[in-house]
Parts: C-alpha cells; sequence; structure tokens
C-alpha cells in the first residue's frame, strides 16, 4: 500500500490541508494518507495543545476515507525528526510503501533537515506548490512536483489572527472544525 505522510502542526487544520490531501489522492498512485499531527515546534509560537490539534484532524478528515490522522510523533523522541518517523513507520508497517510529501517551503530548506540525503535516497517525495516558494528541480531532481496542486491563500498563522481579531474564519476551515475552535475559545 502506498502511503502518503504529510506532516504538519494543524494548527488548525483547514480546507487547504485537506484539499491538498485530496487532490494527491485523485492524481497520483498514493492509496492514503495519514495526516501526522506533529508535537509543539518549539520554532513555532501559539501551539495549541496537542490534543486539540489532533482532534481537529480527526474530525476534517472525517468526510475523507483515504485520510487518516496519526499521532506517531507524540510518542517518539523529541524533537521530532522526520527520517526518525519513517524509520519507525517502516518497522512498525513493513508492508507499506512511505511517500513523503511536503510543500516547496519546505524544500526550500531540505538541506537542512536531518539525514536529508538519506531521504532522498530511500522515500519518494512528492513536493506540493507553495505561494511564494519556487521548487528547486534542478537541486532535487528526484523528487515529484505536484506542479498542478491546487494553491490556497489561507494558513493556519492566518487563521489564528483572524480568530484573535474576532473575524470569521468558518469559510477556511471544516464546519466540524469551526464549531470545535468556537466551543473550546482556541486562539481567542
Amino acid at each position: 500500500m502506498k502511503t502518503g505522510i504529510y506532516s504538519g502542526s494543524f494548527n488548525p487544520i483547514h480546507r487547504g490541508h485537506t484539499a491538498l490531501a485530496d487532490y494527491l489522492l485523485r492524481h497520483t498512485d498514493l492509496d492514503e494518507i495519514w495526516l501526522v499531527v506533529s508535537p509543539q515546534n518549539p520554532l513555532k509560537d501559539e501551539v495549541s495543545a496537542d490534543n486539540d490539534r489532533l482532534t481537529m484532524a480527526r474530525l476534517a478528515a472525517e468526510d475523507f476515507p483515504q485520510l487518516q490522522v496519526s499521532d506517531i510523533e507524540f510518542s517518539l523522541p523529541k524533537p521530532s525528526y522526520t527520517i526518525d518517523t519513517l524509520h519507525f513507520l517502516n518497522e512498525k508497517y513493513p508492508e507499506n510503501e512511505f511517500v513523503l510529501i511536503i510543500g516547496a517551503d519546505n524544500l526550500a530548506v531540505f538541506h537542512l533537515w536531518k539525514d536529508f540525503a538519506e531521504l532522498l535516497d530511500n522515500y519518494r517525495i512528492i513536493v506540493y506548490p507553495r505561494k511564494g516558494f519556487e521548487a528547486d528541480l534542478e537541486k532535487y531532481p528526484q523528487v515529484e512536483f505536484a506542479a498542478d496542486a491546487p494553491l490556497f491563500d489561507v494558513s493556519s498563522t492566518e487563521i489564528r489572527r483572524k480568530v484573535k481579531a474576532g473575524e470569521d474564519v468558518s469559510e477556511f476551515l471544516t464546519p466540524k472544525v469551526y464549531k470545535y475552535i468556537k466551543i473550546n475559545h482556541l486562539y481567542c
């Protein structure tokens, strides 16, 4: 089974995340995609509790049968590195072929990732476009660029800012995620 690994803080998960996953499921040979909710990143501010982000991801994925949510990195040593997560997943699920899904913004700093050469050598990597970032395909010819994947002019950072300012963000979120944020007074 070809399993896409799409990691992120998902703080909060929004329609751009699920639409991208849905696009990749329809336009690649992936059988499923796992949204891997990453533990708090020390480089990011305002990260909500792990449980809230995990719950919101599960709510957002409910309407996508090939989209699963994983908290696997919560139990791995911190900080969490993609290569370590993939090693763990390969041991636990040897029948799966794991495919890394990253944005062009991450490809721009890919050389800073732990064991990035091993990732390039041993894993298929699909890169999706991100506004303001060009995918350097000459530097990384072995990656697949999903050039036609939709670009979304929404970010979790912007959603948090809008919620804090009392602005309506319902168009960016699934109704269940929007309701969860409102009920739990997140990002206020």
